[in-house]
């Protein structure tokens, strides 16, 4: 009899705690850096998010940065489990908050450093020391990939920090007599700019490619839960969830994530680290 009641006074105190785990238990967050306002975020992020609460059988939510400062902060604090971005982000959070790097984007990311064909003082990249160059806002990922081949912090280019995107780098470039350089995407570049345009400039460097964009996780997350996570946005029901992202950030050709691993990123965070620009 007493054997059974202790029993009993058991079972109903592991409840107990399983309730109150539950109860406490933090939802993972997944975010992105801030490149599009909180409502179009929510709508490329909300449903991998949504899908992958009922995956992991706990809540995931989407959570904007609200800026960049934000961003760079709470990555810093480790208050990010799930993330989508480049890869100077996931080698610095690899490195430094041991985060793995579940899925990625097919093929690499390409970059040109861009000068005027009528500007013929500009040959090289060291003809753009101390001069101006248009390119997106540190840290993005084009900018700092063409800052990496100007080692000396003393003798770097000026970069002009143009909003909007490659098109708005591209204008301001080719409209404005300041800039003598400007930095895009080779796929801005081969699809976008118009041949008349195309003969207008020079491509004086190309940075070393760099593994596309990618997913990558906390310690937080356990191992059951990224093989989950990988099976499922590369070959699972996930797949649909992850289109919107997939498409935008990949073309309209790519169809889903691929499996990636640590070993792809591993050092790229030295985009990041010792720079002028970084962080």
């Amino acid at each position: 009899m007493r054997h059974s009641a202790l029993k009993g006074l058991a079972l109903i105190l592991s409840g107990l705690f399983l309730a109150a785990n539950i109860a406490f238990a933090k939802d993972l967050i997944l975010t992105s850096p801030p490149r599009e306002k909180p409502e179009a975020g929510k709508k490329l992020y909300g449903p991998i998010a949504d899908h992958l609460s009922k995956l992991l059988g706990k809540k995931v939510v989407y959570q904007h940065p609200g800026n960049w400062l934000n961003y760079q902060r709470d990555m810093r604090t480790d208050k990010y489990d799930i993330v989508f971005d480049g890869p100077h982000f996931i080698a610095w959070r690899i490195q430094h908050l041991g985060h793995e790097t579940l899925v990625r984007l097919p093929g690499t990311l390409n970059f040109y450093l861009l000068a005027k064909t009528d500007d013929s003082a500009i040959q090289t990249t060291e003809d753009l020391i101390a001069k101006k160059i248009c390119g997106i806002p540190p840290p993005n990922l084009s900018t700092m990939s063409v800052i990496n081949a100007y080692p000396n912090p003393v003798r770097q280019p000026v970069i002009n920090g143009v909003r909007g995107g490659m098109g708005a780098v591209f204008k301001t470039f080719m409209s404005s007599d300041e800039c003598r350089g400007g930095i895009v995407r080779d796929t801005f570049f081969k699809k976008k700019v118009k041949d008349a345009d195309k003969k207008k400039v020079r491509i004086i460097h190309r940075p070393p490619p760099l593994p596309n964009q990618a997913l990558s996780v906390s310690k937080r997350v356990d191992r059951r839960e990224k093989n989950l996570i990988i099976q499922s946005l590369t070959l699972g029901d996930g797949v649909k969830s992850a289109q919107a992202t997939v498409s935008r950030f990949g073309g309209k050709k790519t169809k889903a994530f691929i499996p990636a691993n640590n070993d792809d990123y591993k050092g790229h965070n030295v985009l990041l680290e010792g720079v002028i620009f970084g962080w």
